[in-house]
């Protein structure tokens, strides 16, 4: 037997699984991040405690390889999907120049207006596919020299070397020795053009970052080097812990890589990921389109057979609704019981929640907008307010669809569900009925680890093409149906978009 390793580095946690050639976890480690909120809308956290965050989630899924039976020679390489967005800096030595700046921090909004007002949002969509905003790297980076000085002249003297987690993390594994980074993270920089592939230098020349270090860009199944296991945990296992240089042969941003794990993998196939927001990722095929209804475009994967384009919405508020429900409303005790309370009335009875917590994302990109429950009578009950959230859900999903439906000209082929509220039957059903396609959902949780390990053994010969790891998916995932004659669905979202 073949296995391959997979480190999933999120915003929150690492988790690091084993997978068999059937796409099976056979060993897991799960270990919790910390990360630094401040009131003024920084978020930051430690460069090396990520690091070490990463070997301690190793660490714990390889004991426990070995302590099911397996032996290390087994492992035949390793894929790494990581937080998008989130940077690092450090110096010829590896030695971090500031914190890891993370992905939802919100320092530069200033300097994303500024950028705006100089007529520049345009023109970076053009080259990028992305929209200026705090939510990419570079405009962070901005800030940074901005603010520092002295880390304005180390960029200036060519001194500082910049890099995504997954670039920082195989720089940390191999000793300093690979400073690579894949299409996906390079791509969500937004100092990498999405046409030619490659750094812009007009970018970077306008915003003074000529000398600044960038990583080699490669496709997100590759050749990246190897990594010494044992030189860098402390497995503790005796006569097992021989040493065992490890290939790293996939790189990729976590949603992406919950895509490929999805088996998103032609045109007009898609992934919808129902966390506390939710990203929605279509894949469009060789080519990339320019969306004129607020998407954006992105890399949705890349091999040694070329790269494959995509567009992404993001839904700002999805589980985090039923959560502040919870906790502001007390509406319930447990989120498990809110399919149960939107079961127990026949429709929503006119009650619509709009979730503009921290405005509406995509396609409507209201940001100064504000929630609001509307519809409401005495004869509201708190059942009515559970579904009206609830039912907000799967009418931004349908949002983003059909924007994507309109930028493609073409209808969907499939689509498929992760996340955690993907354990809620009603959302579910409500989808699916809405959508009018069939929803496929994996058995395995972890599909961004599932993504990053079918890519490095699609790289590593493990996997010998897209239509071996395809049947895989189809084999791990379930199908629900939808209800053609749910006239109800219908009418409900017809009321949504009054609303909206």
């Amino acid at each position: 037997m073949e296995y391959i390793l997979a480190i999933d580095q999120g915003t929150s946690s690492t988790k690091t699984l084993v997978f068999d050639r059937e796409g099976k976890a056979v060993a897991k480690g799960h270990v919790d991040l910390q990360t630094n909120y401040y009131d003024n809308g920084f978020v930051e956290q430690d460069p090396e405690g990520i690091y070490k965050n990463v070997l301690d989630s190793l660490t714990f899924c390889i004991q426990t390889y070995i302590l099911n039976g397996f032996e290390l020679s087994q492992i035949k390489s390793c894929g790494i999907s990581n937080q998008r967005e989130t940077f690092l800096l450090w110096d010829q030595s590896g030695l971090a120049l500031s914190p890891a700046i993370v992905w939802a921090c919100k320092r530069s909004v200033s300097i994303c207006q500024d950028l705006v007002n100089r007529g520049q949002d345009e023109w970076i969509s053009q080259k990028t596919g992305l929209k200026i905003d705090p939510y990419f790297s570079a405009t962070k980076l901005l800030w940074l020299i901005y603010n520092d000085p002295e880390l304005k002249k180390k960029v200036q003297r060519g001194e500082v070397y910049f890099g995504t987690v997954d670039c920082w993390l195989l720089y940390k594994l191999t000793g300093g020795k690979v400073y690579k980074t894949d299409h996906t993270n390079a791509h969500r920089t937004l100092l990498f053009n999405i046409k030619t592939l490659d750094w812009d230098k007009e970018i970077l020349a306008e915003w003074g970052l000529e000398n600044l270090h960038l990583p080699e860009v490669c496709a997100s199944s590759a050749s990246y080097g190897n990594f010494q296991l044992d030189l860098i945990l402390d497995l503790g296992i005796g006569p097992q812990s021989v040493l065992l240089s490890l290939p790293v042969t996939a790189l990729i941003g976590d949603s992406h890589a919950a895509s490929f794990g999805e088996g998103c993998f032609e045109q007009g196939t898609a992934k919808v990921t129902l966390g506390t927001g939710s990203s929605i990722m279509m894949n469009t095929g060789r080519e990339p389109i320019f969306s004129g209804n607020g998407m954006l475009t992105t890399i949705c994967f890349s091999s040694a057979h070329g790269v494959s384009y995509a567009l992404e919405g993001a839904i700002v508020a999805c589980g985090s609704t039923i959560e502040w429900l919870r906790n502001e409303l007390s509406l319930f005790d447990d989120l498990s019981e809110t399919s149960r309370m939107a079961s127990e009335i026949p429709d929503n009875a006119g009650v619509y929640l709009i979730p503009a917590f921290s405005g509406l994302g995509a396609p409507h990109w209201q940001m100064d907008r504000r929630a609001s429950l509307e519809g409401m009578t005495f004869g509201t009950t708190k059942n009515h307010i559970v579904r009206a959230a609830l039912e907000s859900i799967p009418y931004q999903i349908k949002d983003v669809i059909g924007a994507m439906r309109q930028d493609m000209g073409a209808d969907l082929h499939s689509i498929s569900v992760n996340g955690g509220l993907t354990k809620n039957d009603f959302v579910i059903r409500f989808l699916v009925d809405l959508l009018g396609i069939p929803l496929n959902k994996q058995e395995n949780p972890d599909v961004s680890a599932l993504g990053a390990a079918y890519l490095a053994g699609l790289e590593s010969g493990i996997f010998p093409s897209l239509n071996t790891i395809q049947k895989l998916v189809a084999g791990n995932s379930g199908q629900i149906i939808p209800n053609s004659s749910n006239e109800m669905v219908v009418k409900g979202y017809q009321g949504w978009l009054e609303k909206i």
